[in-house]
């Protein structure tokens, strides 16, 4: 005999992790099956790592081109998912009010900030494991302490995702597309990725050395390509940005 109840709903909100993570996967297969996005943080950084590091195109110094290189593209590799295409993809999305519907779940504004960060570490996985086949095929050779490249990763990711949810959740949606392909344009060339800082003026790299970009190429530059030990100094100009970067966005963030 069925006891009374046993069939009733029981409304309510799922646990949040849960929620958090079925958020996380849906973001996750947005992104893989959106080809300007799958351009932008997959296609455009290998290009460059096989287009530099087998032509001579920059002086990079002494040494194996792909050695100064495979760690640039690893940081641009973060910066295109994390910033780039996570500020145009959740620019449009407010939009077309696809997260005014999202704010009229029980997933909080924080939550679904975890969530898009979760998405791109996943996408950076794969990023990072294609750079890295690639570089090897192409004579490069790594050094240093995984545990510092990991972290360096991670801090670079955390910085550059509360940047791009800032500016998707504040300006209009073509201004988001204009700003964070010109951002990321002038990064390309300003934050140590092909073009190393030495090679700007003195005033201008104290400047450029501070940018969360040339913390992360320059920080994974010192561990694979040179064997330093744990990067403080690049840790803590990443952490600086990250914290400022999610708190403000978690702060100013509007849903339509």
């Amino acid at each position: 005999m069925t006891a009374t109840g046993t069939y009733s709903p029981k409304p309510g909100a799922a646990p949040l992790t849960r929620m958090i993570a079925a958020q996380a996967v849906l973001e996750t297969k947005m992104l893989l099956r959106n080809g300007e996005q799958l351009l932008l943080t997959v296609i455009i950084p290998t290009l460059l790592l096989v287009l530099f590091g087998t032509v001579d195109v920059v002086d990079l110094g002494e040494g194996e081109a792909v050695d100064f290189l495979a760690p640039g593209i690893l940081a641009l590799a973060v910066m295109s998912t994390a910033f780039t295409g996570q500020a145009i993809a959740t620019g449009f999305e407010r939009r077309y009010g696809v997260l005014k519907r999202l704010a009229a779940s029980p997933l909080p504004r924080w939550g679904l900030m975890a969530a898009k960060t979760l998405s791109v570490l996943v996408t950076e996985v794969l990023q990072v494991l294609l750079v890295t086949v690639i570089a090897l095929a192409i004579g490069w050779s790594p050094q240093g302490d995984p545990v510092s490249v990991f972290l360096l990763l991670v801090l670079g990711t955390a910085a550059f995702s509360g940047l791009g949810l800032l500016m998707a959740g504040t300006l209009k949606a073509e201004a988001t597309l204009a700003a964070a392909n010109l951002v990321f344009l002038l990064l390309l060339v300003g934050g140590g990725v092909i073009v190393p800082l030495d090679r700007f003026p003195d005033a201008a790299q104290a400047v450029l050395g501070l940018l969360p970009i040339s913390a992360l190429s320059e920080g994974l530059r010192d561990v694979l390509q040179h064997g330093a030990g744990m990067p403080w100094g690049n840790l803590g100009v990443l952490a600086v940005w990250a914290v400022a970067g999610l708190a403000a966005a978690g702060r100013f963030f509007r849903w339509e």
